[in-house]
Parts: C-alpha cells; sequence; structure tokens
C-alpha cells in the first residue's frame, strides 16, 4: 500500500491510524533515510495508543519503554548495532508477546528476524512540491495482518496514492 503525506500533522495522522489497527504482539518495522520522519511517525503513534510522555528516537539508549492506554509501547532504534547478535540481545520478540507493541526505527535490519511484522518505508517526496511531502510504502509478512489489512486500507484510504 502506497502513501503520501503532505506535512509532518499529515505523517502523524497516518501513524495514529496505523496504532488503530494494531493490538499488543504486535511487531512494526520503520525504515527510511536519515531524517525521512522515523521519529515523527512514532510520535504520533505513541499518542495514538495514549503514551503521554515525549517519545524520542531512543539511538542510544537502544530502546525505551513507554506506558500507554493498556498495554506498552516499546520503542526501538537500531542504527547503532551491526551484529545480529547484538540486536537479538534486545529481546524485542519477547517484549511484543509479553505485554506491548514493539515500533522499531531502522527495522529492515531484523526484517527477517521478526515473523508477521508491518513494514513502512518512509521517503522524502518530490522537494518541488513540498519539503515535508513523504511517501510511505507498507506491507505485512506473515498471516498477522492478513484479518486486518482491509481495515487498515479502509483507515488510511485519504491518503493513498491510488485508490484502494
Amino acid at each position: 500500500m502506497r502513501l503520501i503525506s503532505s506535512s509532518a500533522e499529515e505523517t502523524l495522522e497516518i501513524a495514529a491510524a496505523v496504532a488503530g489497527v494494531c493490538r499488543s504482539g504486535d511487531t512494526v518495522l520503520l525504515s527510511g533515510a536519515m531524517g525521512a520522519g522515523k521519529t515523527v511517525f512514532a510520535q504520533g503513534f505513541g499518542a495514538a495508543l495514549g503514551v503521554r510522555e515525549a517519545i524520542t528516537s531512543p539511538t542510544f539508549t537502544l530502546v525505551n519503554s513507554h506506558p500507554a492506554d493498556g498495554l506498552t509501547l516499546h520503542h526501538a532504534d537500531l542504527y547503532r548495532l551491526d551484529r545480529t547478535t547484538e540486536i537479538a540481545d534486545l529481546a524485542l520478540a519477547e517484549l511484543a508477546e509479553f505485554d506491548g507493541i514493539v515500533l522499531i526505527e531502522w527495522g529492515e535490519v531484523t526484517a527477517d528476524e521478526v515473523p508477521g511484522h508491518l513494514a513502512i518505508h518512509i521517503s522524502p517526496g518530490d522537494p518541488d512540491q513540498s519539503e515535508d511531502r513523504r511517501e510511505f510504502e507498507l506491507s505485512s509478512s506473515g498471516e498477522r495482518w492478513v484479518g486486518r489489512w482491509d481495515r487498515l486500507r479502509e483507515r488510511l484510504s485519504v491518503f493513498a496514492e491510488e485508490p484502494c
């Protein structure tokens, strides 16, 4: 599914729509170049879940856990990690299974290790149109998202590059 955001506010709305379809046990992988909007997305995602504290990129702490309404958002940033063993040490799959949703910036490095995830690639759009324009490519792996894909598509249809 391809989406277009014209502003940071629309990126927050896309994130909120995705969060509204997520449930405990889900893992969402964010990818994109530095400055693409991964942390802005994480902020909108967390706010929609009911996180009341500031969400910043956990580049140096690697994982920040934020209490939300009825679950925990575990926000990870894998930018500094370059070995699969370092990623395994974070026990991200266990965090999702235990009590919440895991949102991983630079998640493409662990995509093969996380079955049943939602992948979101964010890239800057045409700068001649707007420096805040972003393009989103959403895909899922495994069976976990099959039953929710239509609901996700419906929630995001206003941002669809082409009619869903």
